[in-house]
């Protein structure tokens, strides 16, 4: 995978008008997920389009240290990876995850059922992100895992321990990231896991995309509502053969939002209205702002119908498009309001505290609370440095406030460590750029 090489910072000009088309990157939420179903499977697995980027070569790079074998396809983002069939080769390792939630925690789970010795960590901010439920859920079935350092954070160390119980309960309202991880493991074991959900779960869609690709790679699980989710013994990862990862539904909210602010029409392709993302909603609340939107089979189409207009909605279901929005909500008529959003507070960044504080340096009013953000745009945005906090979405969603000539001319939005971006989208800058006129 090549990265980009980016200056310490980006200035970008005011733009009036985007138009284009753009292939899509690969989601990373699908990538990470078909890369641990396709080592845990039995037999070969070709996956094609995968994405490029750093937290997809840190879950490559974990699976070569505990044994898997796969092979890029040439200069292509396609893949082959040979399943193990349920068991790591390699019992003792250590791990570097970096900051991918994606990663480290189905591969946590998938450790601590099927047993070794590692050491898993990743950098400071992963260190800061919480994991306690997801281990508290291991630990009470029967999981050997302690932290290194704080509890209820990365670093950990996991050793053989010994699944007693059927019944695994977790909290929903954090991440979905931990159920999701649970459901990956269940499969593992050699009995029936019954896994109930405590408190009311976020992020719902993710959990569908979770139980779709489970699916394609053989593993039914059964469903009663959000609480409670059942997988029968008996059950095995087979490779499917090939699989092909869709375009990320979160990196396409970026330029759809570019054609609704700024005239349009802007194309993204490789997601279209069979997508399998919950992200893919964010559609839905462009149109309530007053853009214009047309979905095809593998296409989604967006442009201005005049100016938009406030909204106030939950997105607790799309959280990472939601920052879009937050965006978009400085081009629009009154105050908007993102509601149920307490999530932001454990990514990458809190990015509640980090949007309020760069939202108000472009002149903007905001009122951030414990899961909700209000944004009331100024007259004209004021020129300012962006900080990202190593954030990829901070980078790529502040983009978006140079376009429509709100800027003053001769002023430029200034983009601080514009390489943070290599997280999911590593050439974004670039692809980004295509379509400003």
């Amino acid at each position: 995978m090549k990265i980009p090489h980016y200056p310490p910072y980006l200035d970008l000009k005011p733009v009036k008008h985007a138009h284009g088309v753009v292939q899509l990157p690969g989601s990373k939420s699908i990538s990470n997920r078909i890369l641990l179903l396709a080592a845990l499977a039995q037999g070969r697995t070709e996956i094609i389009e995968l994405l490029a980027s750093d937290d997809t070569l840190v879950m490559l790079n974990a699976l070569q240290a505990l044994g898997v074998k796969w092979k890029q396809k040439e200069v292509t983002q396609d893949y082959k990876v040979d399943g193990v069939a349920g068991k790591f080769p390699i019992k003792q390792a250590d791990l570097f995850m970096g900051n991918a939630g994606t990663a480290i925690r189905p591969l946590v789970a998938a450790l601590s059922v099927l047993g070794g010795d590692y050491t898993v960590h990743g950098v400071q901010r992963m260190h800061e992100r919480p994991i306690g439920d997801l281990v508290e859920a291991l630990q009470s079935a029967g999981a050997e895992i302690s932290y290194t350092a704080n509890h209820g954070f990365p670093p950990l160390h996991i050793r053989s321990g010994h699944f007693h119980s059927h019944v695994w309960q977790v909290r929903g309202n954090v991440s979905s990231q931990f159920l999701t991880a649970l459901l990956m493991a269940a499969p593992l074991m050699s009995h029936d896991v019954v896994i109930e959900v405590i408190d009311e779960l976020i992020s719902k869609p993710y959990i569908e995309i979770t139980l779709n690709l489970m699916q394609r790679f053989g593993v039914t699980v059964q469903r009663d509502g959000w609480r409670k989710f059942t997988i029968s013994a008996g059950q095995s990862y087979q490779s499917p053969g090939k699989i092909y990862v869709e375009g990320d539904a979160s990196s396409a909210s970026y330029f759809l939002a570019a054609g609704a602010i700024c005239g349009g029409p802007v194309r993204v392709t490789g997601v279209g209205r069979h997508s399998i993302q919950g992200d893919i909603r964010f559609v839905e609340a462009l149109e309530k702002m007053g853009a214009s939107v047309t979905i095809g089979d593998h296409f989604i189409e967006a442009r201005s119908k005049g100016a938009l207009q406030a909204i106030d909605a939950d997105f607790n279901a799309m959280p990472d498009a939601a920052m879009t929005i937050a965006i978009a909500a400085l081009y629009a008529n009154g105050t908007s309001v993102l509601r149920n959003i307490a999530s932001w507070r454990v990514k990458e960044t809190d990015r509640i505290a980090a949007m309020a504080t760069e939202l108000t340096k472009l002149g903007a009013h905001v009122e951030a609370g414990a899961d909700y953000l209000a944004i009331t745009p100024p007259a004209q945005l004021t020129p300012a440095s962006i900080a990202t906090y190593d954030d990829h979405r901070m980078a790529m969603c502040f983009s978006l406030a140079s376009l429509n000539g709100v800027l003053r001319a001769g002023t430029h939005i200034r983009i601080l460590d514009p390489k943070c971006v290599a997280k999911t989208f590593p050439d974004y800058f670039s692809v980004f750029g295509s379509i400003k006129q």
